[in-house]
């Protein structure tokens, strides 16, 4: 189901699967740079402290997380 919120004047879409929502982060993006959102959300996701907040998740929900094979 893919529905639309309104923040501070802006439309993001919403995408809900089961019991979970997931928003649109190119969306989010599009209103910092609408020639390239796609450029907000590569440089959000290989932030330092981005990486440290992934790596984290993943060890405390993954058991078989392996660090070491991810900081190459």
């Amino acid at each position: 189901m893919k529905e639309k919120i309104d923040v501070q004047g802006k439309e993001i879409s919403i995408i809900s699967k089961g019991q979970q929502d997931y928003i649109s982060l190119t969306d989010i993006s599009k209103y910092k740079n609408s020639d390239a959102p796609a450029d907000i959300v590569k440089n959000w996701l290989r932030s330092r402290s981005n990486i440290e907040f992934l790596g984290l998740w993943e060890k405390l929900n993954n058991p078989a997380f392996n660090w070491s094979n991810s900081t190459s």
